[in-house]
């Protein structure tokens, strides 16, 4: 399962193997000071299933780890059936627009995010 973390300066999202192969992408990196607001979101999958070209792997309401390109917008989904619920992080002057993650106690996540403390 994807993990949010804060490693000093940087927020990094980190994913499993079967992430990695399933989105075509390995961990996520972005500085701290790139983060403009994180949301904790009770419907992950729905923020993760906009309209768009996906790269990765996609069921709906089942399984979204992949890449978004949403006209201008490019999101990054690691959102899971047993992890509904999750974060949006929202970034600014990165490769991606958002990071849209499933996690079991999204509100610790983006207190964490927030403080920019480890724990995420």
């Amino acid at each position: 399962m994807a993990e949010l973390a804060v490693e000093g300066d940087e927020v990094v999202l980190r994913l499993s193997r079967a992430e990695k192969v399933e989105s075509v992408h390995g961990d996520l990196r972005a500085p701290l000071s790139a983060v403009r607001g994180v949301e904790v979101l009770d419907d992950a999958h729905a923020a993760a299933d906009v309209i768009g070209f996906k790269v990765g792997t996609r069921l709906p309401g089942v399984v979204e780890v992949a890449t978004v390109h949403a006209g201008r917008r490019t999101i990054f989904a690691a959102v899971h059936r047993d992890t509904p619920r999750g974060v949006r992080v929202i970034l600014d002057g990165q490769r991606q627009d958002e990071w849209v993650v499933g996690c079991a106690d999204p509100e610790a996540v983006a207190s964490a995010l927030r403080a920019g403390g480890s724990g995420a």
